[in-house]
Parts: structure tokens; C-alpha cells; sequence
């Protein structure tokens, strides 16, 4: 080809190569599908090798791999944890939205906020952006169930209803309160403790690590929401004084961010009560810190928060959750960590030292 036409393509082709070759800004003020979040989790353990690793943990009912992404630095010796998952009903789209943005904040900030920086070096941070795997994606698949809750699995024999309520599942107190029996009920809480693939992985990662962790918060929707153990009303968590006062002090942090509101207390005492939900079981298995986040709305929206509050709901959830985790980090190492001092330290610590000798000479 010759004449004037030829330079025209030669440059479309060119941008058409440029863009072909451009990755697209993951948008995390919009809902995602399963498979947009995994490539997500693949391509964040790509941009920060140094910091992050996927782990797989478990196996949905439907055959679906569950993984989370395991966050910090390595230091070479043991480090304390904290947990975090989102995503146990399908539904609540929001949660696995806050668990994407907290990732990315904390990737983008530690390397300049000095506490945080601190924290990834003392701790790992272990978060599962969905647990319920199933569900979350028949929320997807299948217009007329995007209110689904539960997991995928087959009720028990003679049953036509699926799904077993995950927050219902585990080995606490379990089918007491809060329940139901029924496994059309959404509340159904199971056959028998743990007897969900999706329970069981969490409760077999998290058992074998737990002297490690030090927070476990579980984030849900909706109802602005803190919630301590114990659900069962006749259960009262040994530190429960103190978790109120973390609480508090987490609520004041969300406020100040968008001036929301969040009521703190247990669920028998501001929502009602329930067992075998994974919050309890943390904190009987002797982590000190648990919580579970309901985050926006009061109802206006329920399940179906609008893209639009995507930001906001997971700006103020965030710092929410940093509070209660710097509470428990600084409660475990201490205001200053246990990061030992860099040579630039201690070199302007000797260079004021011989300064204030000069002066006394």
C-alpha cells in the first residue's frame, strides 16, 4: 500500500497494538463476578510478589477452589496474624467489595504509613475476599436468585431445598438459637456442625493457626452493625468489657469518616440471637479479637446497595477495621512493634549523640 492512506493505518494499527497490551484499572467501586475477582487475586500476588501469596484452603460443595490472599512481609522468624473473610452469603455483594479494597489500601499505604508498615512486618494478614463461593456466583448466574444466601450444597435426603446458612455452621453452641431446622429455612444451620466443605475449611486453617491470630472479623451486610460474641444470650465472652470498649472506639473511627453510624454490642443485645456463627467460634477457640462488621445500610437499599456507596461504605469500613486491628497489634507488640531499629536509625541516634558530646566541650 502507498499514497496518503498508508501513514492513517500505520498509526491505528500502532494504537491498536499499544492498547492491546494495556491492562485495564480493576474498578473496585463496582460489584464483581467470581471470576473477575480470582483473575484479581492472581494479578495482585503478580504486582507485589514480594508481599503477597495466594493460598488455597478448601473446596466448595460445587468443586470450586477456595483461596485466600496472604499478606506481609517476610522477617524470617514466626508472626502473629489477623483474619479477615467476606463473603459467607452470597448476597451481601458489598462484603467481598470491602475485602478487595482493603487489600488494595493496605498494598498501596505501607509503604508509607509507618504503622502499617510496622504491622506487616509483625503480623500476616489473611484474607478470603469470598468464602461462599457457590452462592456468591449463583447470585450471579441466576437473576432470579440474586438474594440468595446460603451455600449450594443439597439439603438432607427427602428435602428439595439447597443450601445450608454458613454463619450457622460451626461448632458453637451450635442448633440452639438463631436456627432453624428446616433446610428450606434460611436459616438452616446444617445437618451437624461444620458439616459445609466451606465451614470446615475455615475452621481447619484458622484452628491450626490459632495461637497466631490475634483478630478475626467476619463482613457482612446490612444494619451498621459491630458485633461481639457471644450470638447465644447466655454466653458472655471473658474479654467482653474490653471488646465493647475496642468496638466503641471502632465505631467513632467509622463516623468520623462519613459520619455513619454504627450500633456496637452483641447480637442477642441490638439484633438477635444466634449460634454457631464463625465470630463465636474464633473467640471459643481462644482468639481474643472478634468481630463481625454488618456494614451499610439500615435498610433503604438491604442487600442491594447501590455501586455508588461502594466507596464511601468501604472508606469508613476500613478505618473501622484498622482500629480494631492496631488495637489488637499494639496490645500484642507494644506502641513501637517489635521491628528492630534500621542503620539510618541508629545512625542519627549516634550522630545526635556526638553532637550533644561536641556541645559539652
Amino acid at each position: 500500500m502507498s499514497g496518503p492512506m498508508r501513514p492513517v493505518l500505520l498509526a491505528l494499527l500502532l494504537q491498536i497494538g499499544v492498547a492491546s497490551v494495556e491492562r485495564v484499572e480493576y474498578d473496585y467501586y463496582k460489584y464483581h463476578p467470581m471470576p473477575e475477582i480470582t483473575a484479581w487475586m492472581a494479578q495482585t500476588v503478580k504486582d507485589h510478589p514480594d508481599v503477597v501469596t495466594e493460598i488455597a484452603y478448601g473446596t466448595s460443595y460445587e468443586g470450586r477452589v477456595i483461596t485466600l490472599l496472604k499478606i506481609g512481609l517476610e522477617t524470617g522468624i514466626k508472626k502473629k496474624a489477623i483474619w479477615m473473610d467476606c463473603g459467607i452469603h452470597a448476597r451481601e455483594w458489598i462484603s467481598p467489595a470491602f475485602c478487595q479494597y482493603f487489600v488494595k489500601q493496605l498494598l498501596q499505604e505501607y509503604q508509607t504509613d509507618g504503622k502499617l508498615g510496622e504491622m506487616m512486618k509483625n503480623m500476616d494478614f489473611y484474607v478470603t475476599p469470598v468464602l461462599n463461593i457457590d452462592g456468591y456466583s449463583f447470585t450471579w448466574t441466576n437473576s432470579s436468585n440474586r438474594l440468595w444466601r446460603k451455600s449450594r450444597s443439597p439439603g438432607p435426603a427427602g428435602c428439595d431445598c439447597h443450601g445450608t446458612d454458613l454463619n450457622r455452621n460451626f461448632n458453637v453452641n451450635w442448633g440452639t438459637v438463631g436456627i432453624s431446622s428446616n433446610c428450606c429455612s434460611q436459616v438452616y444451620c446444617g445437618s451437624g456442625p461444620l458439616s459445609e466443605n466451606e465451614a470446615q475449611a475455615v475452621a481447619q486453617f484458622v484452628a491450626e493457626r490459632k495461637n497466631d491470630f490475634l483478630c478475626f472479623l467476619t463482613i457482612h451486610s446490612y444494619g451498621q452493625l459491630l458485633l461481639l460474641p457471644y450470638g447465644h444470650p447466655n454466653a458472655v465472652a471473658p474479654n467482653y468489657q474490653e471488646l465493647m470498649e475496642v468496638g466503641l472506639g471502632a465505631a467513632e473511627a467509622i463516623k468520623k469518616v462519613h459520619g455513619m453510624h454504627y450500633r456496637v454490642g452483641t447480637s442477642p443485645d441490638i439484633l438477635y440471637p444466634n449460634s454457631g456463627s464463625s465470630r463465636d467460634w474464633a473467640r471459643l477457640i481462644g482468639i481474643p479479637f472478634s468481630f463481625t462488621f454488618e456494614l451499610r445500610d439500615n435498610g433503604t437499599y438491604k442487600f442491594e446497595l447501590p455501586e455508588k456507596q461502594i466507596q464511601p461504605a468501604c472508606e469508613e469500613a476500613y478505618a473501622g477495621a484498622l482500629h480494631i486491628i492496631d488495637y489488637a497489634h499494639d496490645k500484642q507488640f507494644g506502641h513501637s512493634g517489635t521491628a528492630p531499629a534500621t542503620t539510618a536509625t541508629l545512625w542519627m541516634v549516634l550522630a545526635a549523640a556526638l553532637v550533644s558530646s561536641s556541645a559539652l566541650l
